[in-house]
């Protein structure tokens, strides 16, 4: 058997949401040790989920870290989130990672929950195992869930064990590499027991297919299959880890974290088989040398500070070191909502480094140099959005602040302040997430902040052309205000934008007053007949007057508007909506039902095809109005299992009229 490392090694535990992830995380911080006993989802756990935003809602809403020691070498977990909307701490998380435990259900119809995670695991070559939780009260076999997991995985599974049945109940497992079996005992150790003889021709077959797998990768283990040699238990272990390290292969085990059972099978396999961490640095692009600090995760805690949660790679820090222009201020373990205070954090070790302000999530530090990593995985794009303020008025400024810090927590997070509307927007992953969000300012930044639907970006163009004249004449004592103008209004094609010119002949409207009268249109047209504001224009001035001692900029830029106002309404006023370019991504089984999504939205499909790289995703390509994107992902996710997702830019603005752009108009005015 190949020896295990001693050098502190880093696990993170991944899933769904329900998958019962924070419940195998509390059974093997008890099993190792860590904790006198373990939490549970009703009462509350001792460790995970102890975040306010995660007591109110039952669910991991953000990263947990714990430490703990297993048969004498140190690990620390991470307790990674399972909602989708919240996959970009998890994703972080992993990229510092030795090992990740995918947790699931042995629900067939389940399996594709888990397809992002594994995709994102291979795409970084990250080592990972599954773990199918909740085995005690499974209805199916472990083969039937296998090969469901096996249609979303593009690593071959390998099944590790076969369980043990007492009637339906499932009561233990045979491990398919040492052939012994272990009777489960809810919170204690298994019983070795011996393997039952109605399962000896199935362990048989199922090892079977084991070494076949694993042969695909060893051409000596190939030879002695066909030559019907049998390997070693210390040969078939060095395959095995060999593999696993090189994410060639997935293994898989089963138990149940809420009774214990399992829990033990899964870190011994973590601990013979997880890589040490210089396999991680190199895929950071970390060489050796120096003592380096990759952040994977930024808090602000109202006792320390700003945190930088880092591991380390290829050396020790202290604290009070100095990393390129900045200076650790603190440095501390985690362990749940607890930090305990360090002088010194290790190679393979991860700690929060205090009072880096001009750090960031993604940041690589050493004494040398500081830099964003060039291998981390890029922000999720923003798919929903709520216009928020605060709730007195007097809090602006230190909303913009407390939003600042939350984006650095969560860069998946973004503002935008809309220019037409003015409306301050947060941008998220969904609907849960931007709630999280809000909870969060007003937990840990006493920031009360209301929400609503923002605003669509309508505007609006005209069909006919007009030529008008306007005069704008004041007499007030003294010198008057005069400016006259003929204006010709025609409509441009759709996209063309604004476009102003001038034909004046015999200077009736001197040069310097001219640009008075363009600024006077585009004043306008911030607000048209309808209410919004105004595209797709060209406006001549064709002829006019002055008089040498009353014109102005001022009289001539009030001249422009009223011939606009007074004119455009006789111009075919029209609304216009925005349509953008979606592209949805669904696993091909759900293709079918994008239509019926698309044609609900008044949208259309421009086509579909496979997604690039993909295994049994579809890509749909589609237009649809911004009004009917608001919901779009929770209506998309709602119908795939939560799995589906698109990407979205604006397209065009196309004319919009009947009932629908009655209502818009009139909401307008109202």
């Amino acid at each position: 058997m190949t020896k295990s490392q001693s050098a502190p090694r880093v696990a993170a535990l991944v899933g769904p949401y329900l998958s019962g992830k924070t419940a195998l995380f509390e059974a093997i911080l008890a099993s190792a040790g860590a904790i006198n006993r373990k939490g549970n989802a009703k009462e509350g756990y001792l460790v995970g989920d102890g975040a306010p935003e995660a007591k109110s809602r039952a669910m991991s809403t953000e990263l947990t870290a714990a430490t703990a020691e297993y048969l004498g070498e140190k690990w620390t977990f991470l307790d990674c989130p399972g909602s989708i909307e919240l996959a970009q701490e998890t994703y972080n998380a992993l990229m510092v990672v030795d090992a990740a435990v995918v947790v699931c259900e042995p629900e067939t119809d389940k399996a594709l929950t888990v397809a992002p995670l594994l995709r994102f695991l291979d795409d970084h070559a990250i080592p990972h195992i599954i773990f199918v939780n909740k085995m005690d009260s499974a209805s199916l076999g472990v083969k039937v869930t296998l090969e469901a997991l096996q249609e979303v995985s593009e690593r071959p599974l390998v099944l590790r064990e076969i369980p043990m049945r007492d009637g339906n109940d499932m009561s233990g497992h045979v491990d398919l590499v040492s052939e012994r079996a272990f009777q489960w005992r809810d919170g204690k150790a298994s019983d070795l027991v011996q393997i039952p003889d109605d399962l000896q021709s199935r362990e048989a077959g199922a090892r079977a297919e084991m070494l076949e797998t694993l042969a695909d990768f060893d051409d000596k283990l190939l030879e002695e299959l066909l030559e019907d040699v049998a390997p070693s238990t210390d040969e078939i272990y060095d395959n095995l880890t060999r593999d696993f390290r090189a994410d060639r292969i997935v293994p898989v085990f089963f138990g149940s974290a809420e009774h214990d059972n399992g829990i033990s099978r899964v870190l011994k396999a973590l601990r013979h088989e997880t890589p040490e961490s210089s396999l991680a640095a190199e895929r950071l692009g970390i060489s050796g040398g120096e003592a380096t600090a990759q952040v994977f995760k930024t808090q602000h805690a109202g006792h320390t500070g700003k945190l930088s949660v880092a591991r380390v790679f290829g050396g020790e820090m202290k604290d009070g070191a100095s990393l390129g222009a900045s200076r650790i201020s603190g440095l501390y373990a985690l362990n749940g909502q607890k930090h305990d205070k360090l002088a010194k954090v290790g190679d393979g070790e991860i700690a929060a480094l205090g009072r880096l302000d001009g750090v960031a999530t993604g940041d690589q530090l050493s004494a040398s140099a500081c830099g964003a990593a060039k291998t981390w995985p890029d922000t999720l794009s923003p798919l929903f959005s709520a216009s928020i303020h605060a709730a007195q008025r007097s809090d602006e400024v230190k909303l913009t602040g407390a939003l600042g810090k939350l984006i650095e927590e969560d860069p998946s997070l973004s503002v935008e302040q809309h220019q037409e509307s003015g409306e301050l927007l947060l941008w998220g992953q969904g609907e849960m997430h931007l709630l999280i969000a809000l909870d969060r300012l007003k937990n840990r930044f006493n920031m009360q902040v209301t929400s609503e639907r923002p605003q669509v970006p309508y505007k609006e163009t005209i069909r006919k052309a007009k030529n008008q004249h306007a005069r704008h004449k004041k007499q007030s004592g003294g010198h008057g205000q005069f400016g006259d103008i003929h204006l010709e209004i025609k409509p441009l094609p759709r996209g063309a934008g604004f476009n102003f010119d001038d034909s004046i002949t015999g200077g009736v409207v001197p040069k310097q007053y001219i640009p008075a009268v363009e600024h006077g249109i585009q004043e306008y047209m911030r607000c048209g007949p309808l209410g919004f504001p105004v595209v797709d224009i060209a406006v001549t001035l064709t002829d006019g007057q002055h008089h040498s001692v009353d014109s102005s900029d001022m009289a001539f830029k009030a001249a422009a508007q009223l011939g606009m106002r007074e004119a455009m309404p006789d111009c075919g006023p029209i609304l216009l909506e925005p349509i953008c370019k979606v592209d949805i991504s669904v696993p091909n089984n759900f293709t079918s039902k994008i239509q019926r999504l698309v044609n609900g939205r008044r949208g259309h499909i421009l086509g579909f095809d496979a997604k690039d790289g993909w295994k049994g995703w579809d890509e749909v390509s589609v237009q649809l109005p911004q009004s009917e994107m608001h919901d779009l992902i929770n209506e998309l996710r709602s119908m795939t299992l939560g799995v589906g997702t698109f990407s979205w830019a604006f397209d065009h603005l196309q004319e919009f009229s009947g009932k629908q752009a009655d209502q818009v108009v009139a909401a307008k005015a109202g």
